[in-house]
């Protein structure tokens, strides 16, 4: 009788185990498919490393939106355009918060605090995101022109002298990395990054981030989704390693610009504004909050998406459209002065048309940052209560067969006068109340960025295939589980065109922007 009622306690604490590690955050969602899982790990094992591409592939199988288990998480992912419109932007108001991540949101952010984009909807993020809507709307950024004028002219004009004038090879992620990054760091604190690419400041502030966007990323962190996994010895160790290199630079750019502003000698920023002005209404947290947000928005959307369009061009397909491309820019600049001109207007619709292309063909952010309602959604047969995680699969919303013709082709032309490119044209940049904030920046840099490239040179194959890129929009990442494509490294040739203009633009360049 002992040993039947050991045994019965010994089934009763295993059955509780199980229940405890299989149970989910949110109930199972009645009338949504659910993908099968196993216990413990739910759907984590089956997503492996590339959570885009299983997930769409799934929904083939299960339809445009389903449910899953990762761990102990319960999460409805969207992979299909119109799925992400009805959720992302048809029901904006209540997809408007985030959830909270072990190793980001307690490890990774318990100094600095949490991005803008990823804090949870409340008073605070409200007032942080509207200050940076302001400092980041369109006409607020024509007046950051000449900045972007600056970083263009540095990383073309350095390129041009590492290639030997068009001589040699060269692998263009680190000048383009620099553009991106320094245009951020002139607009939040008013002082950039001097010296080449391999300065150890701007090596230092690449590599913490892309390291740190690991920590932010949906597929990398376990720990995030299996609580049992935070008790192992050292699971938040390189976490917290990351996190106080970042600390260091971050608190070094604030202290310089508060230092300027005492001695007086500060430029106009966007922190600089807010610390300046009596009115304010963000405290220290909440302005480290936006610094934090633009040195890491500065290295998430623009650089994956300039260095991967560059390696298109670079490619067989991509001759033709340089060559299309810089017939049309001589079209509207007869004269020879878009270098200038495209600082101030965007008249070229084919390079418009190239970087919304670019912007959803390397959908950079395959699995966007997650969404939680805040309100109950209604999804054909199913109500999706609040307090639901939801999970946008931007890569293939972008690349969904019902809504784009033949997505798997670069395609310029689909953005030219065509349906495809009415409404909301792609996701690169998220969707609804809470996508990027900066898009409106982010576009003028690419369009800013493409323009100067192809009028200043013919971008080439390089002479040895082994330096060739990858031109698949996932296989491209150097690392899988990263949240944003970190490019893989490659080599490509820049022929210049006519030298002698190539020197006069960018010495006009210099002179505009000595003062900067």
């Amino acid at each position: 009788m002992a040993y039947q009622l050991a045994g019965l306690v010994f089934l009763a604490v295993i059955y509780t185990v199980i229940k405890y590690v299989n149970s989910t955050d949110t109930p199972k969602i009645k009338n949504i498919p659910e993908i099968p899982g196993v216990p413990l790990f739910g759907n984590l094992l089956q997503f492996g490393n590339n959570h885009a591409k299983v997930a769409g592939e799934l929904a083939s199988k299960y339809g445009p939106v389903f449910q899953v288990r990762l761990g102990n998480r319960r999460i409805i992912f969207a992979n299909t355009f119109d799925s992400v419109r009805h959720l992302w932007i048809t029901n904006q108001s209540a997809l408007i918060s985030r959830p909270t991540l072990h190793t980001f949101h307690t490890v990774v952010s318990s100094s600095q605090g949490f991005t803008i984009g990823t804090s949870p909807w409340d008073e605070s993020c409200k007032q942080r995101r509207k200050a940076a809507a302001t400092a980041l709307n369109r006409p607020a950024v024509q007046s950051y022109m000449p900045i972007i004028d600056l970083e263009s002219n540095v990383s073309i004009k350095e390129l041009l002298e590492d290639s030997e004038n068009g001589k040699k090879d060269v692998d263009p992620i680190g000048y383009f990395q620099r553009f991106a990054l320094n245009t951020s760091l002139t607009l939040n604190y008013g002082s950039r990054i001097n010296g080449k690419i391999d300065n150890e400041l701007l090596k230092e502030v690449v590599d913490v981030e892309r390291a740190i966007s690991n920590f932010r990323s949906t597929s990398n962190n376990w720990q995030d989704y299996i609580p049992l996994l935070r008790l192992l010895p050292g699971s938040s160790t390189e976490a917290n390693d990351w996190r106080e290199r970042r600390d260091k630079y971050l608190t070094f750019l604030l202290n310089k610009l508060k230092s300027q502003i005492a001695e007086g000698t500060d430029k106009p920023c966007i922190t600089g504004n807010i610390l300046k002005d009596p009115e304010a209404k963000l405290n220290e947290n909440e302005i480290k909050s936006i610094c934090l947000t633009m040195v890491s928005a500065g290295l998430d959307t623009v650089p994956g998406n300039l260095i991967m369009g560059i390696a298109y061009l670079s490619s067989v397909h991509g001759q033709e459209i340089q060559q299309r491309a810089y017939d049309e820019i001589m079209k509207v600049y007869p004269d020879g002065d878009a270098w200038t001109k495209c600082l101030v207007e965007e008249k070229v619709p084919y390079v418009t048309a190239l970087v919304r292309e670019v912007l959803r063909f390397f959908t950079v952010i395959p699995i966007c940052l997650p969404r939680v309602s805040i309100k109950d959604i209604k999804y054909e047969n199913a109500v999706i209560p609040a307090g639901t995680t939801f999970y946008m699969n931007a890569w293939a919303a972008d690349y969904d067969e019902s809504h784009f013709k033949d997505p798997g082709t670069f395609s310029v032309e689909r953005y030219l006068e065509n349906p495809e490119g009415s409404g909301t044209p792609h996701y690169a940049y998220g969707a609804g109340s809470r996508m990027c904030a900066g898009s409106h920046l982010a576009n003028r840099e690419l369009y800013t960025a493409f323009i100067r490239l192809i009028t200043a040179f013919r971008i080439e194959p390089p002479k040895d295939s082994r330096d060739m890129p990858i031109l698949d929009a996932l296989e491209c990442n150097a690392v899988p589980t990263s949240l944003t494509t970190d490019p893989k490294p490659f080599k490509c040739g820049f022929r210049v065109r006519d030298p002698r203009k190539l020197e006069q633009w960018m010495n006009e360049s210099e002179e505009r922007t000595r003062d900067l």
